[in-house]
């Protein structure tokens, strides 16, 4: 009688810890759904992983600072792995965070582009030139201020035929929303070994010098990394309001409660068997 009830016991709790995360799941999308919208969630703006891929890297055609027109072959470093930052110049917000995070975490590692590693920042919008591609590498060597940076970091644009070819062979996707007159896109890296292989992705808009380094070294070696970190996108949305991506709380209350019911099923694993442990000990000995 005493085992049923301490059964039926948790049985309640966590009956009750389900109703009340899923009452407040619902009352936080009522009021969601309730905030006039000033446009939807644009679809396309995915990435999609294409770990172990090859990038043709001789057949994608870029502009660098000065002008000249080169291959992604001819701008890459031999012996080097890549840190490729896709965005645009003009971006009003998310690309600024991703390249600053980016920056942070450079500037934590002792590693320099040009000599460990090497960084290609592009513009994949097709309507920018290499004049402001100039003027932004000018800005963030500056603010980078690291000898010999400038070896190991363009920054690049092109024709619309090969940035939609470079976005198609590493998964980034990116579309013009009309309504904002801006180009939404994930917050992500994108890791390539010396070759071209795509290693790694790096997602959200802080990298710290320890992820950076790993994912480099790996790249270094042709390593093909797993991404724990794609799940990082299940919780975030794209916010017309403050033209970023933000945090998605329904999506973030459902990971939350997996991990919270998991956490119990375990704990109340462990407590079941040791109480039907005791339960045949005290048997055995009546």
């Amino acid at each position: 009688m005493y085992y049923n009830s301490r059964l039926l016991l948790s049985w309640t709790i966590i009956l009750l810890l389900v109703t009340g995360s899923y009452a407040q799941a619902q009352a936080l999308q009522d009021t969601v759904r309730s905030v006039p919208q000033q446009s939807a969630p644009i679809s396309g703006a995915e990435i999609t992983e294409r770990l172990g891929s090859s990038i043709s890297i001789d057949s994608i055609m870029l502009v660098n600072e000065t002008g000249d027109t080169l291959s992604m072959a001819d701008l890459m470093i031999p012996g080097k792995p890549v840190l490729l930052n896709m965005g645009y110049f003009d971006c009003p917000k998310l690309c600024g965070l991703v390249t600053n995070g980016m920056l942070a975490g450079m500037k934590q590692t002792v590693w320099t582009p040009g000599t460990e590693y090497q960084v290609l920042t592009i513009s994949l919008d097709p309507n920018e030139g290499y004049e402001l591609a100039a003027e932004k590498r000018e800005n963030y060597l500056k603010s980078f201020d690291r000898a010999g940076a400038e070896t190991g970091w363009s920054f690049l644009t092109g024709s619309k035929a090969h940035l939609d070819d470079l976005m198609q062979q590493t998964g980034f996707g990116f579309v013009w929303d009309e309504a904002n007159e801006q180009y939404i896109h994930a917050a992500a890296l994108v890791v390539l070994s010396p070759d071209g292989v795509i290693t790694r992705y790096l997602y959200g808009i802080q990298f710290p010098e320890l992820q950076l380094r790993n994912a480099l070294y790996e790249a270094a070696d042709g390593k093909v990394g797993s991404t724990i970190d794609k799940i990082v996108l299940y919780c975030y949305e794209y916010d017309p309001f403050s033209n970023s991506y933000v945090p998605q709380a329904i999506n973030m209350m459902k990971l939350g409660g997996l991990v919270t019911m998991l956490g119990l099923g375990i704990f109340l694993g462990l407590f079941w068997l040791r109480e039907r442990r005791a339960k045949r000990t005290s048997q055995s000995l009546t």
